[in-house]
């Protein structure tokens, strides 16, 4: 946060960051109105639980394998309850503007016009309608985003889908890529564990991306 302000109000897109909105709108950081619906309504937007928000997020790393014919992703289900996605992708679209400002396509914290509103919306392995990335971060208590993309690195984090930081900048490692970390609400943590056999199930229905496993609940890998 900044004094009173909310910390998106100085990631306004203008001048040379502007650009069509084709999966969400660039002008809009933070749809608050669209976090609460989703956070109002759990059992619609995470059927079957935390499962469900895993495949929401390896879907993006799917969708990243189709376009550039192959890629991987590493999925880690880690001893806290938390979980992280990590792809070799081509990172989040993030521009600069007028002011030399970094300002990363809001795919957390605003609706994918892709996928919602519509009836025939795509549907995830789990055979439930795929929504978006900004259904993972509205219904888990905080995500972190971290964005490698060849015109640099950032790193943000999110509570119930609001960024509390701004994207700060971190090192250049020399990969490409999304990591995505989060922990699901309470509640959909309660309602049940993902099944790592069940979670390879799924994800196989993807065969441009190959998948790593790591489960450090049981030690398995």
């Amino acid at each position: 946060m900044h004094g009173n302000q909310p910390v998106w109000d100085d990631l306004q897109v203008s001048g040379s960051a502007q650009s069509k909105d084709t999966t969400h709108q660039w002008k809009r950081p933070v749809d608050l109105d669209h976090l609460a619906h989703v956070r109002q309504r759990p059992g619609d937007f995470a059927p079957g639980g935390v499962l469900h928000l895993v495949l929401e997020v390896v879907a993006y790393a799917a969708e990243e394998a189709a376009d550039q014919a192959t890629g991987r992703c590493h999925v880690t289900l880690h001893s806290d309850e938390s979980i992280s996605v990590a792809d070799n992708g081509r990172g989040t679209d993030t521009r600069f503007d007028d002011e030399g400002r970094a300002i990363k396509k809001p795919v957390m914290a605003t609706k994918d016009l892709r996928f919602f509103d519509f009836p025939d919306a795509q549907q995830l392995p789990d055979g439930h309608p795929r929504r978006g990335m900004s259904v993972v971060a509205a219904l888990s208590e905080w995500l972190v985003h971290v964005n490698r993309r060849h015109n640099g690195s950032w790193i943000q984090r999110y509570e119930n889908g609001v960024p509390v930081t701004g994207l700060v900048p971190i090192a250049d490692d020399g990969t490409r890529g999304t990591t995505v970390h989060f922990v699901a609400d309470e509640a959909l943590r309660i309602a049940g564990q993902v099944s790592p056999r069940h979670l390879l199930q799924l994800t196989a229905m993807w065969p441009q991306l190959g998948i790593d496993l790591d489960d450090d609940v049981s030690g398995r890998a």
